[in-house]
């Protein structure tokens, strides 16, 4: 400040007001030149992201905190960073959201993505940039930057120049973990005709007798913790937003078909966003890759089919929506370009976890003013439903328009007329009678992520400092 002040003294009146103008026009630059000198343009080991990791928590501690949800094959923890203005806690009507990286050991720039986001939002946060400050205020963020740090440790042994299009995609135990999860595709498409099985489809019992990756079993367990909203998962390989479904309704592997959601057009928007935002991805590809003539966004079986990804587990048994986001058509860049991805995917960054709250949102309680947990909150018309977590609160992603809304639970339903506009989530509140809703029930739901800790619980490390 001091110096826009000597400035605006430099000369005449009229000159000095136009200096002030100037430079005041400029402070968001500055500022943001400020906070991006400070990052380094590098690959980050194992001991090298956490160090990142827990400057970021030292830096910003009252906006921080830095957990466990596991350990991979060979013992490293699968560290996340929470940015929140109540780091460690659910906030009432808060949503949540998570980006995962690395996900495929050799696939690099959404484990360096996040660590800089993860400076980004810390720094500008500090600076007070109003944007940041609300997304921290308003969002509870989830930082994931390695799901596989085994299979980054291989690719990194090789670097950029040698290392094979395979090299430490898959886990310790040869598995790839974007084919490790449950299969539940083909339950929902068995009920779609009776538009039943569309959501929170309970694991089947067979799939605990395969070999379940340990890194596939922390992260199961994150999501049935956390009520997590939105959500994305980063890969290189080519350069795209990948929405639902990935597994094909029928055919082979190859451009099997569109397999439509229930939240299609839904989709199309929050990969379109990312995609947009983005330097190239919607705009002139990356060259010898990309779907630029899709503007930057795909189904993912109209591309190519697979059974057990991550994707479309997040959309059938949990509330979340995930997008699987393609960053780039080599697989690990050298050093020298990760400031240029910087550029190109900072602001879709921002601004898809913004999409967070777009819908709409509110608490479902009963007559006698009980949060009503694991309520069915379904729009007419739309067979897909997501539930309310343990505090009675729920988020639901839609696009404009006005909708009619129930929440169910056992006999207990309330109905109402919900209108989206294009800003910030509609508050749509429920009361559900008392009595009925002890009749009957909906099936599963998530919690909140507030677990109480203890030996006892087997999630008990998401509440320590580490």
């Amino acid at each position: 400040m001091g110096t826009v002040q000597a400035a605006y003294t430099l000369g005449k009146r009229n000159k000095g007001k136009m200096i002030f103008a100037l430079l005041l026009a400029a402070l968001p630059a500055l500022a943001l030149a400020e906070v991006d000198s400070g990052f380094v343009f590098e690959y980050h080991r194992y001991t090298a992201l956490r160090s990142v990791l827990l400057a970021v928590t030292q830096d910003c501690p009252d906006i921080t905190r830095l957990y466990s949800i596991g350990q991979s094959v060979q013992g490293r923890e699968l560290w996340v960073l929470e940015i929140s203005d109540n780091p460690g806690q659910h906030e009432l009507g808060e949503p949540e959201f998570k980006y995962v990286g690395n996900m495929h050991g050799n696939e690099v720039r959404g484990r360096e993505l996040i660590l800089l986001l993860a400076q980004y939002l810390c720094g500008e946060y500090k600076a007070g940039n109003s944007r940041i400050v609300s997304l921290v205020q308003d969002t509870r963020i989830h930082l994931m930057p390695t799901m596989n740090p085994d299979g980054f440790e291989v690719a990194a042994n090789q670097g950029p120049d040698g290392n094979g299009w395979t090299t430490g995609r898959n886990n310790m135990q040869g598995i790839d973990l974007n084919r490790n999860f449950p299969q539940l595709n083909s339950i929902a498409y068995s009920g779609e005709s009776s538009g039943t099985n569309q959501d929170h489809i309970p694991i089947p019992s067979s799939y605990w007798s395969g070999t379940v990756a340990p890194e596939t079993q922390a992260i199961i367990t994150w999501l049935q913790s956390y009520p997590f909203v939105l959500s994305a998962n980063m890969h290189d390989g080519d350069l795209v937003a990948n929405y639902p479904y990935d597994t094909a309704k029928s055919g082979g592997f190859w451009g099997s078909g569109y397999a439509t959601t229930p939240d299609d057009a839904l989709w199309r928007d929050l990969a379109t966003t990312y995609a947009q935002a983005h330097g190239t991805m919607a705009t002139t590809g990356g060259g010898s890759c990309g779907f630029h003539t899709q503007g930057g966004i795909t189904n993912g079986a109209d591309w190519y089919s697979l059974s057990g990804g991550m994707q479309d587990f997040n959309y059938l048994h949990t509330n979340c929506y995930e997008l699987t986001l393609e960053l780039g058509c080599d697989k690990y860049p050298r050093e020298s370009e990760l400031r240029t991805e910087w550029t190109y995917n900072k602001e879709s960054l921002l601004a898809y976890m913004e999409q967070v709250h777009i819908g709409i949102k509110g608490v479902v309680t009963d007559t006698n003013g009980n949060a009503v947990a694991d309520a069915k909150i379904m729009v007419q018309g739309n067979n897909h439903g997501v539930t309310s977590a343990a505090d009675g609160d729920y988020w639901r992603l839609l696009r404009p328009g006005t909708y009619s809304v129930k929440a169910t639970k056992g006999q207990a339903t309330q109905t109402k007329s919900c209108t989206v506009g294009t800003g910030a989530a509609t508050i749509c509140d429920f009361t559900l009678d008392a009595a009925s809703t002890l009749t009957g029930g909906t099936g599963t739901g998530t919690g909140t992520g507030t677990s109480t800790g203890g030996n006892n619980d087997p999630f008990w490390w998401l509440n320590q400092d580490w």
